[in-house]
């Protein structure tokens, strides 16, 4: 095999249903973006449910999948961390099991990296998105953002998309200050990377809301505690 230039990543937690979907369509989309060049990297977060043991079976018919798992659950947002801190890929990016961003959106996610951008994210709330979402998580996800913006000083629009490309030699010096362990990793990697000048680019894409996703209170509270809790560390403790 050629030397790899995309490195994909799954990041799972008990999602064998979806990833009987999600490899098959991830290697032929990815065949199509980098022939040869590129790896599935499946970050398997403790999970219960067999996940695990599909992804090996995977990996022992396909040299181009790897399972990267762990015993403990780590958080969505340390085993990206270690999943891109072991790929090959001097682009790496990602994308949720469910495949809620339409996969056609791929070939330009990697592209904009080719071009020269450092981070290239998928957005849901530009102008030329198209999302299919329960009106109670649109307010929610909207409000959110615009807390971000307002309180973080961001130039972005949707900073929770669970699909990003990056350039690996500018993501990995990056990743020692971010603190976020799970679900807020997006969001901190995407300020602390404007906050040092990185090239993002961000892109309207068509999305569309998985089953048994909830908004409950106590996740809106979690939402504007952790935007507060980077205000504070980027701005009192790192000065």
């Amino acid at each position: 095999m050629r030397e790899t230039e995309v490195s994909a990543v799954l990041p799972v937690y008990n999602d064998l249903a979806a990833l009987r979907t999600a490899i098959p369509r991830s290697l032929e989309t990815l065949e199509g973006i980098a022939p040869g060049r590129f790896e599935l990297i499946v970050a398997e977060d403790g999970s219960t449910d067999g996940s695990a043991e599909f992804v090996r079976d995977c990996e022992a018919k396909d040299p181009r999948v790897r399972l990267f798992h762990s015993d403990e659950r780590l958080g969505r947002g340390r085993a990206l961390n270690r999943a891109f801190a072991g790929a090959n890929g001097s682009i790496v990016c990602y994308y949720d099991v469910d495949l809620a961003t339409d996969m056609q959106h791929l070939s330009e996610l990697v592209g904009a990296i080719r071009d020269g951008h450092d981070i290239a994210t998928g957005s849901r709330l530009l102008p030329e998105s198209a999302i299919v979402r329960s009106g109670g998580r649109e307010i929610a996800s909207r409000g959110y953002n615009m807390l971000v913006r307002t309180i973080l000083r961001s130039s972005l629009y949707d900073h929770q998309c669970g699909f990003k490309a990056f350039r690996r030699d500018r993501l990995l010096p990056l990743l020692p200050s971010v603190s976020a362990e799970h679900w807020f990793w997006d969001t901190e990697v995407l300020i602390r990377a404007q906050k040092n000048g990185y090239r993002i680019r961000e892109l309207p894409v068509q999305w569309q809301e998985g089953e048994g996703t909830t908004v409950r209170r106590k996740d809106v509270v979690e939402m504007g505690s952790a935007v507060l809790r980077l205000w504070w560390r980027l701005h009192v403790e790192e000065g």
